[in-house]
């Protein structure tokens, strides 16, 4: 099997997993994984659980498809944030796209998610920002990614979902799975009360961590 083809392969399987853990239902969100001038991008309108490498669709940079896919398919309608992400984040290798419920609950808000607590930083900053909505598949959309989702690795989008990127789609996944039991517990603390935010100074230290985080460092 080739590593187009491994990729292809990936995304499938991540797409169907998000659907199996509810961070997506039917057709909603999509993945992309970047490849040489260009990416490779889950297709528009096809229920995530029933994709097959034959339905992943490569898309040039400048947005057109490749030519001579056998599937005909039409890329997801999200296209335009895949490639503008890729295009001003070097560092980023791999996108997921959700419609989560807590997320997107949160999304309605068109607030930042702010530092309750300190896994916040694993998306890299001191909160979770919100892009302002535009109507999707739009430059504007992309646009307003751009700027929401900045050198972290996380936004949400206003009254529709949330991006996650990463170094791989493995990352990118894990990324959009904690935002979104983020999320979730954030939601369950403002119906008892007001949360507790941690400090600047605080959310520096917990940054500084995880710049180490997962290798074994002696005190």
């Amino acid at each position: 099997m080739s590593s187009k083809e491994n990729a292809k392969l990936s995304l499938c399987k991540t797409s169907t997993k998000l659907n199996k853990l509810s961070l997506n239902h039917g057709a909603t969100g999509n993945c992309s994984i970047r490849e040489v001038a260009g990416f490779l991008i889950t297709p528009s309108g096809i229920n995530n659980e029933h994709l097959n490498e034959g339905h992943i669709v490569k898309v040039a940079m400048d947005g057109t498809p490749e030519k001579n896919q056998s599937n005909q398919l039409s890329p997801s309608s999200e296209w335009r944030f895949h490639r503008d992400i890729y295009v001003h984040r070097p560092d980023v290798q791999a996108i997921v796209h959700t419609h989560s419920i807590h997320a997107s609950t949160l999304s309605v808000l068109g607030k930042p998610i702010p530092p309750f607590h300190y896994m916040i930083a694993v998306t890299g900053g001191k909160q979770i920002n919100c892009a302002d909505y535009a109507m999707f598949g739009t430059q504007k959309l992309s646009d307003n990614i751009i700027s929401a989702l900045g050198i972290h690795k996380a936004c949400l989008l206003s009254n529709h979902g949330l991006v996650a990127v990463g170094k791989d789609l493995q990352e990118a996944f894990d990324i959009a799975e904690e935002v979104e039991h983020l999320s979730q517990m954030y939601i369950q603390a403002k119906i008892i009360g007001e949360p507790n935010l941690l400090s600047d100074k605080e959310m520096d230290e917990v940054l500084g961590r995880f710049k180490s985080y997962g290798r074994w460092e002696k005190e």
